[in-house]
């Protein structure tokens, strides 16, 4: 049996001030005292869930800043206006499809995508109902700060609604869900993985990796994904599947466009990611060490796309399209949405820069997927009518 990895602090982190550092002291008494309550190991999916969406001390409950300029990472609607103007040509097709000028956004961010795309669907005579679900409380208030012009159309709903037909949209939500971690021990037994205090003082983190026998559930799932691969690690997002499940009890028409970075499950479980695809970022940093620096930085994890579409199928979805977000994005506009000649030449160098880190292989457009699912739509939607890669998942 392989030893698990060490905890270590990733060179080149900047330092947190003295707030956000005591902050994460209580970060860290709570899990801790989660760990102990739990007798001794928490699953790693739980300790991410409190890591997270702790009430007012996880990462996205808490009041710290995390999008784009001084904070952690930045996402595509912040980039530019443009990616949700191009967006609104697939989100009309939906609401115009489905009779409804509703339209759901779920983890809205800053609001970028919604202050982008209200205008651009009133260009195009549609008055939308804009409503969205936030977990963080700062988010929210961010939000309505945001899209006070449009107080009138958009409202925050604290659940999901009983029934909906219109437009959902989740741009990087997936990605923020606890996922499960799992390895192949050297002698091919599956152990999932989880944390414990450190049996020792660490300079880097008081928690450890730890790991049981995997459960009879996860040996399943996972022998179903993927072959007996000694000394390999990933990871599973039970609760990403279960959310997109339970969208087939509540959506009655429309379709839900996710947006996120990932792959289809033969890539996803290639033999060459042999640490699976944990993330974390803290002020613009990236690393691997997610049981440092707990509450100030964002865990994620990349999806299995393919994982996904099955969850759309077993909730009575349609699986209508998937694709890259370059191709999507292409396919919606983008490129025609460039100003023209007139716009001042630094405008215009503005939007190429936004539109190569939108769509080059090298930037998101190639790591980011597109994936719609939905009831009720007959017709090919607009963003997939070239390049759908279904076929693949």
């Amino acid at each position: 049996m392989t030893e698990l990895p060490p905890v270590q602090m990733p060179t080149g982190l900047p330092a947190p001030d003295p707030v956000a550092h005591d902050h994460s002291l209580r970060v860290q008494a709570m899990l801790l005292e989660k760990i102990q309550a739990a007798g001794g190991y928490l699953p790693f999916e739980a300790w991410m869930q409190a890591a997270l969406y702790e009430p007012g001390l996880g990462y996205y409950s808490a009041g710290s800043t995390k999008l784009h300029t001084g904070g952690d990472f930045t996402t595509a609607p912040e980039i530019s206006p443009l990616f949700g103007q191009a967006l609104a040509t697939q989100v009309a097709w939906v609401l115009q499809a489905s009779h409804s000028l509703d339209v759901l956004e779920f983890g809205a961010g800053s609001g970028s995508l919604a202050a982008a795309l209200l205008p651009a669907l009133q260009a195009r005579g549609l008055t939308v109902r804009y409503q969205i679900i936030e977990l963080s409380a700062d988010l929210r208030a961010r939000q309505q700060q945001r899209l006070a012009p449009w107080a009138g159309q958009v409202h925050w709903l604290d659940q999901l609604p009983d029934a909906f037909a219109g437009c959902v949209l989740a741009n990087e939500v997936l990605d923020a869900m606890p996922v499960s971690v799992f390895r192949w021990t050297d002698t091919g037994q599956l152990e999932t993985l989880g944390v414990m205090a450190a049996p020792q003082a660490n300079t880097a983190s008081p928690f450890a990796w730890a790991a049981r026998p995997a459960d009879d559930h996860l040996r399943t799932t996972v022998a179903a994904r993927m072959p007996v691969l000694p000394g390999y690690q990933s990871e599973i997002n039970g609760q990403a599947e279960a959310w997109i499940r339970q969208m087939g009890t509540w959506l009655r028409c429309g379709a839900a466009i996710l947006i996120d970075y990932g792959f289809p499950q033969a890539e996803y479980y290639h033999p060459q990611r042999l640490q699976g695809t944990l993330m974390c970022h803290f002020r613009h940093h990236a690393h691997d060490q997610p049981l440092v620096l707990p509450g100030l930085q964002d865990i994620t994890a990349h999806i299995d796309f393919t994982a996904m579409a099955d969850a759309a199928l077993a909730g009575g979805l349609d699986v209508l399209g998937y694709t890259s977000q370059a191709r999507f994005l292409m396919n919606c506009g983008l490129i025609e949405l460039i100003g023209t000649p007139a716009h001042a030449p630094a405008d215009r160098a503005r939007q190429h820069t936004a539109i190569n880190t939108l769509v080059s292989e090298a930037e998101m457009g190639e790591l980011f997927k597109v994936l719609a699912v939905g009831r009720g739509l007959d017709s090919p939607l607009p963003g997939f009518l070239r390049g759908d890669r279904r076929d693949r998942l």
